[in-house]
């Protein structure tokens, strides 16, 4: 049984923070390690990383159909709205050259940030409803078992759900009108999902999903180093003095990743029976390709965009993480055929889904004083 305290400060001028403690489940490490080694050594690097032309710009297909319902309504409102981004630059016209995916767009994450944009009620509703009933009908069973494998894929779409909640509570949209829009952190949101008391006890479970799979993510970072730190692997922009100096920003972050002393143990998934086994990364792999099809379904743009971002970025992870083996035999010969790759969209879509898990505690810090106690009772 766990819990979750919050407590506001009267007094605003004395700045903010919000402060999460507790040891977390399926793994040796608890939450202070976490923070520490997250907020000294990696955020800054990631940060800096996320605002260079390789990852900013985010190739995406907003126009596809809804999939399972005709009635999925558009949000009306101007914030819902994603600004493109026109070929002007060599990259993105050598880009457009060369990717083809003549529906999808590119799209600038930094003029597009995470935020709440006023799309909310039974729309907004209906996408999560779907992701989880119609994606756990089977894994529920899964759950009665308490199957590492099954408990796991539970928390990690658990846990990409509470990273969203965070960054709406934490840019909320306070005031609308003619000559402004003012945005901000909403304590009584981030309370309304989070608080022990007013989510029946799912709250401090969410809060706990999401450092799981801040690790799960952390761990793939660590494992596919060996593939993007060969010289054929290029953060290719056009500007080559700028792609090597981002390269090796990268490669630090890395081997940053690489040093953390508790990884999560993935070897403890799938460790069973071999047949049984690849039938779950199969169901893995089918259930993450449903739920970017329900993104589909968004009516906002924008949260649509974030949604098949961070969907698509812990595939990703997890396609890493199932792939140990072929990343570890990878020939040393720049020349020989590599037996594992990964495309840019799924590169740029790993390290930004890591960036919504790695600032999601930084965008309520500041808000009020939010002490959030885990642990067991």
């Amino acid at each position: 049984m766990y819990y979750l305290q919050v407590s506001s400060s009267s007094s605003a001028a004395h700045g903010c923070f919000c402060q999460v403690t507790g040891s977390l489940d399926d793994c040796a490490c608890d939450v202070e390690t976490i923070d520490a080694f997250n907020n000294e050594r990696l955020f800054p690097k990631l940060q800096k990383l996320l605002e260079s032309d390789y990852f900013r710009f985010y190739k995406v297909n907003l126009n596809k159909p809804c999939p399972f319902w005709t009635d999925s309504g558009l949000c009306g409102q101007n914030n819902c709205a994603v600004i493109p981004c026109p070929p002007v630059s060599i990259f993105l016209t050598l880009a457009y050259l060369y990717e083809e995916s003549p529906d999808s767009q590119y799209v600038d994450l930094l003029l597009n940030p995470e935020r709440f944009t006023g799309y909310k009620g039974h729309e907004a509703w209906q996408i999560w409803n779907s992701i989880y009933e119609e994606n756990w009908k089977t894994f529920y069973s899964w759950l009665d078992g308490q199957c590492v494998e099954k408990r796991a894929f539970f928390r990690l779409v658990s846990g990409l759900h509470s990273s969203i909640n965070i960054h709406l509570s934490a840019r909320y949209l306070l005031d609308d009108n003619w000559f402004q829009k003012k945005w901000g952190h909403n304590v009584s949101e981030f309370q309304q999902r989070f608080d022990a008391q007013l989510t029946n006890g799912e709250g401090p479970k969410r809060l706990r999903n999401l450092y799981f799979l801040y690790l799960i993510e952390l761990r793939a970072l660590a494992k596919v180093l060996p593939l993007l730190q060969r010289p054929s692997f290029q953060l290719y922009t056009g500007q080559s003095t700028q792609d090597r100096q981002h390269k090796r920003v990268l490669l630090e972050l890395l081997q940053v990743a690489k040093s953390f002393p508790l990884h999560f143990d993935e070897t403890s998934l799938f460790a069973g029976n071999k047949e049984e086994a690849a039938n779950l990364k199969e169901d893995f792999r089918l259930t993450f390709r449903n739920i970017s099809r329900i993104m589909d379904c968004v009516g906002c743009f924008k949260c649509r965009l974030w949604g098949k971002l961070q969907t698509q970025g812990l595939g990703t992870a997890l396609k890493i993480l199932f792939s140990e083996r072929q990343i570890e035999a990878l020939p040393k010969s720049s020349s020989a055929r590599l037996t594992f790759q990964l495309s840019r969209q799924e590169i740029v879509s790993l390290l930004n889904a890591f960036g919504r898990y790695n600032s999601s505690w930084h965008r309520i810090r500041y808000t009020r004083k939010v002490q959030i106690n885990i642990k067991s009772i």
